[in-house]
């Protein structure tokens, strides 16, 4: 099986839906660490990607199209960290999606590319209570997944089973990289906001690559 941009499109629109679904559960993840408007910062940058693909006055050619809009309007529309980290991962993403349709190994290229993306942006490495403690393992599930010879779809289903451990896994960690780390041990306990996010947004794509496979 193999992915195109009418499955990206499908997976942005359901980020959308989840991160309007979630807004108050990441608010309240990020209140509890954070600032709390990582909900609500999502919610505003997403709409605003949706509104800007329902008003394109020609239709995306490749899943590259689609995730450069996605990368620009949330840099221009997300406040605080999150729009900087995402805006990056998903302009790294669409510079090795520049084709017509995506397989396991484009998946997987494109999953690498977004976690580089957020490494470069954030300088954060596993085990420091942020969303590269979701996309980490999302990566090398995918790349175990790749090695096996699975599907597109199946590559993003171990990635997204995989990211949401990691998200949970963020429970007991100490914070040391942003505004988390300013708690200190008082960190630990609480979910990574970013993390929990990231594991939605991966969800997202594996669930609209079975939506794709099961309309073929």
């Amino acid at each position: 099986m193999t992915l195109d941009v009418a499955w990206t499109v499908d997976w942005v629109r359901r980020t959308a839906q989840v991160v309007l679904e979630n807004r108050d559960y990441l608010v309240e993840l990020d209140r509890q660490i954070g600032d709390g408007d990582h909900g609500e910062n999502l919610k505003r940058g997403f709409t605003a990607v949706i509104a800007k693909l329902d008003g394109a006055t020609e239709p995306p050619g490749q899943p590259a199209d689609v995730l450069k809009t996605v990368a620009t309007t949330l840099m221009s529309t997300v406040g605080g960290a999150a729009g900087p980290l995402y805006g990056t991962a998903y302009l790294r993403a669409a510079k090795v999606t520049a084709v017509d349709v995506l397989d396991g190994p484009g998946v997987l290229a494109m999953l690498e590319a977004g976690l580089e993306g957020i490494v470069a942006r954030g300088k954060a490495q596993p085990g420091e209570k942020t969303m590269v403690d979701a996309w980490t393992p999302a990566v090398n599930a995918a790349q175990q997944a790749v090695a096996d010879g699975a599907s597109a779809e199946q590559v993003l289903a171990a990635a997204a089973t995989a990211a949401e451990e990691g998200a949970v896994a963020t429970d007991p960690l100490v914070a040391t990289k942003g505004r988390a780390s300013y708690l200190g041990e008082r960190s630990a306990g609480h979910r990574d906001p970013g993390a929990a996010s990231s594991a939605m947004v991966i969800r997202a794509a594996a669930d609209a690559a079975a939506a794709a496979d099961g309309a073929a």
